[in-house]
């Protein structure tokens, strides 16, 4: 049974040849094949259907002896509908129009006289390339199809952390995550309960500093009927509950110095005793804590014991903030972005020029916490279709620390930053990066694997 009229797959055909534009009807017989005659229209086309093929002839009115027109419409569409494949038609004298639509981003070329067989090929290609990258970007939208849940990094810098977060999560070793507020602590501490053998048992979460002390030994402890005015039955504590599983105690910083000397003991003993009981509960649980505090110089001044700090940082992860991430604050901002233009009914194509620069060159002090609200924010206010450095209310600053002075280790630094943000800022389309950086695509590749950017 054939397509209905609106699931057929959809290729917009730019050519301003009536013969043409039959044959190429011809041709493509199983798709929805929209037609334009000239860049005007065929904006209009593709605002409205986001085909995932564009034929695109370079010759187009008002000036059809030149490719100006068709070059400019190539840049039009690939700003609107960055992932659609174009290819571009072009007479036997055009090569050197055709290199420069490739070099600006263009799928493939196709040169005149046209064969059906040949042009059907190219573009069933084309088309099977499309649905593979939107099923890959609909993965990565999925976190539960990513081995570290919710995480999303390309740095090197993150994905060393993914490897450790990989070798210990099976290990139940007591973890101590290390981070600014918003680097996503909780998410790597849900990513250690996740790869780990407790995966089906609970995962309990507690922040110490949320809770005003006086309650807190009760919330992590439980109690006992009569322990204390108000305390008209046995409760069990966030201990108790996470039995089998992981206990994530975040901004461990915060526990006060009494309770420490509790919390020691049943780190060390692995049992607890209920305010107000006298009987010894055995708990099987992992340990996992979390703070943006220097514990080591708490532990200088006296104010967090040494022996738990010692205890809680079996194994410590730091977190690097996102200002230290190289590449990352564009790839995390494309993603949040789509969440909630998705969640918001926003049809949004992405971030405009001066947006994208101003996310990479801001130092994000409230890190992804900071980014999900400004991008938010955004996506409601936004009026046009793409989200600029103002609607971000971001400037151009210069969040970088000082650069290291060994000229070696400057130009390395350099070269990794600039080829990430370029591959982010395109997409992934190495023929642009590569021209923005002004090198070729075979240096391109090397600098890539030289810095392990995959």
């Amino acid at each position: 049974m054939s397509r209905s009229k609106q699931e057929q797959k959809k290729i917009l055909v730019v050519e301003d040849d009536p013969g043409l534009q039959s044959q190429m009807r011809w041709c493509f017989d199983g798709y929805e094949v929209l037609i334009a005659s000239d860049r005007p229209e065929a904006i209009n086309l593709l605002r409205r259907h986001e085909p995932a093929v564009v034929l695109l002839d370079l010759g187009l009115p008002p000036d059809p002896e030149n490719a100006s027109e068709g070059l400019a419409a190539l840049d039009e569409i690939l700003v609107l509908v960055p992932a659609t494949k174009v290819i571009v038609i072009t007479g036997n004298d055009e090569r050197e129009n055709a290199v420069k639509a490739i070099a600006k981003g263009a799928y493939d070329f196709y040169q005149k006289p046209v064969d059906s067989d040949v042009l059907g090929m190219l573009v069933e290609r084309a088309y099977y390339l499309y649905e593979l990258e939107q099923e890959n970007r609909k993965l990565m939208m999925q976190t539960s199809a990513s081995t570290i849940h919710g995480l999303i990094a390309s740095s090197p810098q993150m994905l060393k952390v993914c490897r450790t977060i990989e070798k210990i999560a099976p290990t139940g070793v007591t973890t101590l995550l290390l981070g600014e507020s918003g680097t996503g602590k909780e998410v790597i501490s849900r990513a250690l309960h996740r790869l780990s053998d407790r995966s089906k048992l609970p995962f309990v979460a507690i922040n110490c500093g949320a809770i005003p002390e006086t309650l807190l030994e009760s919330e992590l402890f439980g109690y006992e009927k009569g322990a204390f005015t108000g305390a008209a039955k046995q409760t069990k504590g966030k201990i108790e509950y996470a039995d089998g599983g992981t206990l994530f105690l975040d901004e461990i910083g915060d526990i006060p110095q009494l309770l420490q000397v509790k919390l020691l003991r049943f780190l060390q003993e692995r049992v607890i005793e209920r305010l107000g009981g006298r009987s010894e509960i055995p708990v099987d649980v992992r340990v996992i804590c979390a703070t943006n505090q220097n514990l080591m110089q708490q532990v200088n001044e006296g104010h967090f014991r040494e022996d738990l700090y010692y205890r809680i940082s079996e194994i410590t992860i730091n977190i690097p903030p996102l200002r230290e991430r190289d590449g990352d604050a564009l790839l995390l901002a494309k993603v949040i972005l789509a969440r909630f233009a998705n969640e918001h009914g926003r049809n949004l194509r992405g971030f405009t020029e001066d947006g994208a620069a101003a996310i990479q060159n801001y130092s994000w002090p409230g890190n992804v916490r900071e980014m999900e609200n400004r991008v938010k924010r955004a996506v409601i206010m936004v009026d046009g279709n793409s989200v600029n450095a103002e609607d971000l209310e971001l400037e151009t600053v210069d969040g970088r620390d000082a650069t290291p002075l060994n000229l070696r280790e400057v130009r390395e630094q350099a070269e990794r930053t600039a080829i990430a943000k370029a591959v982010n800022m395109f997409d992934n389309n190495i023929s642009q990066a590569a021209e923005a950086l002004g090198v070729s695509r075979p240096t391109l590749y090397g600098l890539m694997n030289k810095y392990a950017l995959k």
